[in-house]
């Protein structure tokens, strides 16, 4: 026992059977209220803050109970030691820092769980349907951070120095580092990307390379999963993606549709007007068009043909849709063309190439 002499007084009554009985009784009693009484009382709390849509305090209370529970089990020790040997032990400065140490230690350790919980559990925190890349990253910092300081607040208790400690950690921070770039690149990417938000779970998106496109399927610090239409799931680094041009397609309002009509150059003006202002009206009184985007105009001339660029916008971004509209838009340009009998060419490569000279 003679670690423990620097723990107790030097000056103190040597306990009867009787004391040991009472303090062991004092301790059962103290389990007994820590355990059917304040555990209850936490628990009426919690549920009580929860019927109250108070979520966030009712789980860092819940997270607390074991904390809250164990420090009044170690005060409830330490008193019922004071009575063993009839020498207050808070009195004592090596006790006192001793019994500071425990509950310094239980309220961080509280802390530390309730990040813990949240780690695990990010959607309960921000109260979206999806987790933000970034927040399970900053409570591990957290939780980290809240050891370091648990550490530092009790060292000082004991006038501990840890300026070598310190030191040490420093040069391996930056051993590490050097080591491991790459990773903090992708890391620093994945921050990037979570801080931008360019893009969630679930949407469709394509580099402007058109080497990566495809559904995302997850996002995580380090690298975010896609799946493609014929690679299948590839993990894509963020550093990647941070650096390059990237078009999130789900987002578009409205899609494209561009068609080229080759006209033989035969037709009479007049006839290619009608027909141009025919298609121009067929596709604003389509119900699923935009309106003031709709473009039916001859962009390019050549000896024996003209090219009509039809351009027009359908307002949706699904796929099949779009799809749909321009079917429709296609059937009745060719029953336009038919009733006006319009003369279409199919160019070849050596025409285009001849009217290029």
């Amino acid at each position: 026992m003679n670690f423990l002499k620097w723990l107790i007084p030097s000056s103190f009554t040597v306990p009867t059977w009787m004391d040991v009985i009472i303090a062991i009784v004092l301790c059962g009693i103290g389990w007994l209220i820590q355990y059917f009484v304040i555990k209850k009382i936490i628990n009426r709390i919690v549920v009580f803050l929860e019927n109250r849509q108070r979520n966030f305090q009712a789980t860092v209370l819940a997270q607390f109970n074991k904390a809250i529970r164990y420090a009044f089990m170690a005060s409830v020790i330490v008193i019922s030691l004071s009575y063993l040997i009839d020498v207050s032990l808070f009195t004592h400065k090596a006790s006192k820092n001793f019994v500071l140490s425990i509950i310094v230690f239980f309220a961080f350790k509280g802390v530390y769980d309730v990040l813990n919980f949240y780690t695990k559990q990010p959607l309960q925190l921000n109260g979206e349907e999806e987790a933000n890349v970034l927040l399970p990253f900053f409570l591990r910092i957290g939780k980290v951070l809240i050891m370091i300081f648990a550490m530092f607040t009790i060292a000082s208790f004991w006038n501990f120095n840890l300026n070598g400690f310190l030191t040490g950690i420093g040069l391996t921070g930056v051993a590490i580092a050097f080591g491991i770039r790459d990773t903090l690149a992708h890391v620093f990417g994945g921050m990037s990307v979570a801080l931008d938000n360019p893009f969630k779970i679930g949407d469709w998106i394509a580099t402007e390379d058109q080497k990566i496109e495809g559904t995302i399927e997850d996002i995580n610090l380090r690298s975010t999963l896609i799946q493609t239409g014929d690679k299948g799931l590839v993990y894509v680094p963020n550093s990647y993606l941070v650096n390059r041009p990237i078009y999130n397609l789900s987002r578009r309002e409205k899609r494209k549709c561009e068609h080229f009509l080759y006209v033989a150059a035969e037709n009479k003006e007049e006839s290619i007007r009608s027909a141009l202002s025919a298609i121009q009206k067929e596709i604003y009184l389509h119900n699923k068009t935009e309106k003031e985007l709709i473009h039916v105009f001859i962009d390019e001339f050549y000896p024996s043909y003209y090219r009509v660029l039809v351009r027009f916008y359908v307002a949706s971004n699904e796929t099949a849709i779009m799809l749909d509209v321009r079917q429709d838009i296609l059937f009745a340009i060719r029953q336009i063309i038919e009733e006006l009998q319009i003369v279409l060419v199919n160019p070849t490569e050596d025409e285009w190439f001849d009217t290029k000279k």
